[in-house]
């Protein structure tokens, strides 16, 4: 059974600091890239970050730059996020999903992810 697990979630400051995770299960870690993706109330969901599990290939959306970082435990079939300087607008829930990376491209948009997590809500207060 595939299963992606998020955790880290919770209320912090503006400024503040929180780093995600995501504990991945069920398939070929290596063979996916990962990705954490957003939604905030009223918006739609939005790619924020992902990285290839194999090679370590980043991507950050432009509202991230700079404040998130992505890693990859391999031994652990965990990634994480590291966020920053967090903003209000900051504020959704967090989602973690994995895309085949198995032709070398991952696009790191919604459509394109095989599996997503459930979420954690992660509430940056001002």
């Amino acid at each position: 059974e595939v299963q992606l697990v998020e955790s880290g979630g919770g209320l912090v400051q503006a400024g503040g600091s929180l780093r995600l995770s995501c504990a991945a299960s069920g398939f070929t870690f290596d063979n996916y890239a990962i990705g954490w993706f957003r939604q905030a109330p009223g918006k739609e969901r939005e790619g924020v970050s992902c990285i290839s599990s194999s090679d370590g290939i980043t991507y950050y959306a432009d509202s991230v730059k700079g404040r998130f970082t992505i890693s990859s435990d391999n031994a652990k079939n965990t990634v994480y996020l590291q966020m920053n300087s967090l903003k209000p607008e900051d504020t959704a829930v967090y989602y973690c999903a994995a895309e085949d990376y198995s032709s070398g491209y991952y696009y790191c948009v919604d459509y394109a992810m095989d599996y997503w997590g459930k979420g954690t809500l992660v509430t940056v207060s001002s």
